[in-house]
């Protein structure tokens, strides 16, 4: 991959259809995103709060000659644990099928690590769905190890996610 011809920048309104898009084409977000025109409200009201929010970037991966690529998520969270210390968070990865396994997904983490230094995170972290071993053995070729067992409380939405 040559790393000149990809760019990173803040998402905008105006790539929310590709963004859903990429968060779709896969097997895990082929059941709970909703690829539509217009788009679902619930995407927009999300965007809006990404955007007004300073300690959320919603980060767009662009290729020279071949458009918007990736997407990614950092949250910036504050803990009293390590001294008061800032962690990142990455979530919502996603590169488009057709450039996986090229080096994408590994600059786009570069990126965002080089990110969470600059805001003086003490710590990335991430989750991954268990039945995807594939992103599993990526992450831990980056660097990052399973230290914690991890859990999750699936809350009502408020919507059907089948509507």
């Amino acid at each position: 991959m040559d790393s000149l011809a990809l760019t990173f920048r803040p998402a905008t309104r105006e790539d929310l259809p590709r963004l859903v898009e990429l968060l779709a084409d896969d097997p895990l977000g082929g059941q709970r995103e909703r690829v539509s025109t217009p788009l679902l409200e619930g995407y927009c009201s999300a965007f809006t709060a990404i955007d007004g929010d300073t300690n959320n970037e919603l980060v767009v991966a662009v290729l020279e000659g071949k458009g918007l690529i990736g997407v990614l998520q950092l949250t910036f969270i504050p803990y009293l644990t390590y001294r008061g210390g800032w962690r990142a968070l990455i979530e919502g990865v996603r590169v488009a099928a057709d450039m996986r396994s090229s080096g994408v997904g590994g600059l786009m983490f570069l990126w965002a690590i080089e990110r969470a230094k600059v805001r003086g995170c003490h710590m990335l972290q991430l989750t991954s769905d268990k039945s995807r071993p594939d992103a599993i053995r990526f992450y831990e070729g980056l660097g990052f190890t399973a230290s914690h067992e991890g859990m999750k409380m699936q809350l009502s939405m408020g919507q059907d996610l089948n509507a």
